[in-house]
Formats: C-alpha cells, sequence, structure tokens
C-alpha cells in the first residue's frame, strides 16, 4: 500500500465516510459506515474514527460535516458568507485526541442576511469550483436533499444560499397530513410526478399552498390514483421549489447551473427542470474527496509535517 498523503472524513449524521488519498490526490481507498453522531458505536467518536481508518498509515485527518456541529465531537464554529476556500482553510479547527494526534475540522458557512446556515456541503461547494472554474466568476448549484440548498457563487467564493425545506415537507405532507392519511403502498409513478409538476406550471405565482389542495380533490374523483399521491406530491413540491429559484433570481439563463448529488431525488430534479425548461447539469459524484483535497492543499496539510 503506498503512503498515505490525506485521510478526509466525511462525518454527517448518519453515515461516516472516510477517503484515504495519495499523493497525487485521487482516492486511493474508501469506506462507509453506519457511525454518524447520532448512531456511534460503542467507545463513541474515538471508536467509529479507528474503525473508519483501521490498518491505513498516519495521515493528516481532515474532518467536514455534523462532526463539526454543536452535537458533534468537537464544534467548528459557522463562517459569515462570502467565504473562498483560502478563507475556510484558514479557519480550520484542530483539536488534540486522545493518543495525541491532531485531527482538523471544516467549519460550516452561515448566510447572515436571512439568516442560514450550512455544514458539510461547503466542501461539496469547493470541491465543484476544483472541477469546474468556469463557475468561479458566477454561476449557481443545487444541492437537493431533505433540506435542499441553493448557492450563489461569484468571484471564486460562496457569496450567498438559500435551503429549500422540500424533502421534510414532503415527508410531513405524506405521512402527517390528510393528504397522505390511510395511503395503500406507493407505486413509481412516473406520470402522476409529471402531473404535479405540472399542476404548478398552470399555477402561475399561486405556487405550491394554492395547488396542495388539488392531491385530495384529484383522488377524491378518481383522477389520481391513492397509490400514486406521493409522486404527484413530490412533482408539486419539486416544481415548486423550481419556480420559486426561478422567481428569485436563483437560476440565470446566462449562467451555468449544476446540480451536486446522486440517485432518484436528483433524477426527479432532472425530470422536473426539463418539464419546465430549466437547464440543469449533474456535477461529478466525486465532490466531497475532491473538497477535503482542495482545503487541505490550501491549508498547507499536505507539506506541513506538524499536523500531528
Amino acid at each position: 500500500m503506498s503512503r498515505s498523503a490525506l485521510i478526509g472524513l466525511d462525518w454527517g449524521t448518519s453515515q461516516l465516510r472516510a477517503y484515504r488519498f495519495g499523493a497525487d490526490g485521487q482516492v486511493q481507498e474508501r469506506r462507509s459506515l453506519p457511525h454518524g453522531i447520532r448512531h456511534l458505536p460503542a467507545g463513541g467518536f474515538e471508536a467509529a474514527l479507528a474503525l473508519a481508518v483501521s490498518g491505513w498509515d498516519e495521515a493528516p485527518l481532515l474532518a467536514c460535516g455534523m462532526v463539526g456541529s454543536r452535537n458533534g465531537w468537537h464544534e467548528a464554529p459557522y463562517l459569515d458568507t462570502p467565504v473562498d476556500v483560502a478563507r475556510l482553510a484558514g479557519a480550520l479547527i484542530r483539536f488534540g485526541r486522545a493518543d495525541g494526534r491532531s485531527i482538523w475540522l471544516v467549519p460550516g458557512l452561515r448566510e447572515p442576511h436571512r439568516p442560514d446556515v450550512m455544514r458539510g456541503e461547503e466542501t461539496q461547494i469547493l470541491g465543484v469550483l476544483a472541477q469546474f472554474p468556469s463557475l468561479a466568476e458566477r454561476g449557481a448549484l443545487l444541492l437537493p436533499g431533505t433540506h435542499s440548498k441553493w448557492v450563489s457563487l461569484r468571484d471564486g467564493a460562496v457569496a450567498a444560499f438559500t435551503t429549500v425545506m422540500t424533502g421534510e415537507l414532503f415527508g410531513l405532507l405524506r405521512d402527517h397530513s390528510l393528504l397522505g392519511a390511510a395511503l395503500p403502498e406507493a407505486v413509481d409513478d412516473a406520470a402522476a410526478f409529471h402531473q404535479g409538476v405540472q399542476m404548478i406550471q398552470r399555477s402561475g405565482g399561486a405556487g405550491a399552498l394554492a395547488c396542495l389542495f388539488s392531491t385530495r380533490a384529484r383522488m377524491l374523483e378518481g383522477s389520481l390514483a391513492a397509490s400514486s399521491v406521493p409522486d404527484y406530491l413530490s412533482g408539486l413540491l419539486i416544481g415548486d421549489e423550481l419556480r420559486i429559484a426561478q422567481a428569485a433570481g436563483w437560476i440565470e439563463a446566462d449562467h451555468p447551473l449544476l446540480m451536486v448529488g446522486e440517485g432518484p431525488l436528483c433524477r426527479r430534479y432532472q425530470h422536473a427542470a426539463e418539464l419546465l425548461g430549466v437547464s440543469l447539469q449533474p456535477a461529478p459524484e466525486t465532490t466531497t474527496a475532491q473538497g477535503l483535497w482542495h482545503i487541505a492543499k490550501a491549508a498547507g496539510l499536505l507539506t506541513d509535517r506538524n499536523w500531528t
């Protein structure tokens, strides 16, 4: 096994992902463990880290995500936007572990004007910028999720961002509202999703709040099967998120919009964007790893042997 240049950790609420980097910045080995900050093994953070890096040689340890939150291992305070890689790298939090070695934590970002916060996504964003330098001057990113992030990039920095709670609202409506009451097992119904997006498109400026009850009405009249309600709701909410983004100016026709993420949820956003005429380009799936490497390099962790 070649010597490690960096060990990067993406340590979230439910998952711990570890990356062992070679000197060329390529990931030599990766691991995924179910030991996010809410699911730690006996022995806590130290035990989870030991499992994640077992058999790997010593290298600088850099972690992003909820491990640096108030409820994590050690708090890394938020930085107010705008933030570029140099400022973020200069604000890493270093703390000593029980075995005498150090771990460096990436701070989250704070949008002071709304206010709004992110933690973990900042590393993904810098990973995108490292791979798409053309976005640095002016661009936008969408990071879908339970709490989607819309990010404005200016002059190589995260200039501003907004959180949209589309995923959490979907879960509440499906599981704890009249619209989702006593539903049978859901089926995958692309047509129902399409109809939800179209309903938002026809609503003009009214938006989702004026359209949500159409779910109940259509089911009662028989034009929407009960098993298709989740897909219809998903189309309404994702379509409305994209409508909001257009109205708020987060999507600019003359500047690229990239989507950071993977899996079925991102495919839904891609489908909704196509229906609404929004150009949405998927970013590579290696954004977090690339971001950790980019931050470590800017912070001097790859050359400074005092990282232990």
